[in-house]
């Protein structure tokens, strides 16, 4: 709870600050395709995002957009061990992301957008898979609380106030609690969504 208002204070103060420019607000969606890099033999996992957007435009070229999004990341992995043959892990990690983004206007409509991301975990659970038995693991110890990275991709925003986007989430900080062997384990999303703004 006290996560998610920091992230609403978080995306309240930077839509103050900037209250005598052109703002617009509204909601976003849209799907996740994750892993994680640094675990081997991963695959990519489908999940979601949703949360709000804020855009703070300067000019025509040139706005700022903070987002507080949830993101249902983690990864995918396959391995056949001894005995009980092939055994598929499925990592569910759910963050709280608040990237804030800087959007460059190529022609009308059309941006880049790239800036930093600070993440918040919220859950995380192991799912383990082997013949026709399952079991789901609570590993939120495993990992950091917080995750850095950044964010960048294309947007394209309609004249009727939708938009759509793709973006990819590149992690910059090893998320493990416990690092002291093994590689770096950190996050990469590709996200697609779309939302829309009110003026």
């Amino acid at each position: 709870m006290k996560k998610v208002i920091l992230a609403a204070f978080v995306l309240g103060t930077c839509t103050a600050a900037f209250a005598q420019q052109q703002l617009k607000f509204g909601p976003k969606a849209g799907v996740n395709f994750a892993n994680l890099s640094g675990v081997d033999n991963t695959e990519m996992k489908t999940g979601f995002h949703v949360g709000a957007v804020a855009e703070i435009k300067f000019n025509e070229k040139f706005s700022i957009q903070p987002e507080v999004v949830y993101s249902a990341q983690g990864a995918k992995n396959t391995t056949t061990v001894p005995v009980l043959g092939e055994v598929k892990t499925t990592w569910n990690n759910d963050y709280i992301n608040i990237p804030i983004l800087a959007k460059y206007y190529i022609v009308d409509g059309f941006s880049v957008e790239a800036g930093p991301q600070i993440g918040f975990l919220v859950k995380s659970e192991a799912k383990i898979e082997s013949g026709n038995s399952s079991v789901k693991d609570d590993t939120k110890d495993d990992f950091k609380s917080t995750d850095f990275g950044l964010g960048f991709g294309l947007a394209y925003d309609l004249p009727v106030g939708m938009f759509v986007n793709a973006r990819y989430n590149l992690g910059l900080s090893d998320i493990r609690n416990n690092t002291n062997s093994g590689d770096a384990i950190k996050n990469n999303v590709i996200q697609v969504g779309i939302g829309y703004k009110f003026d």
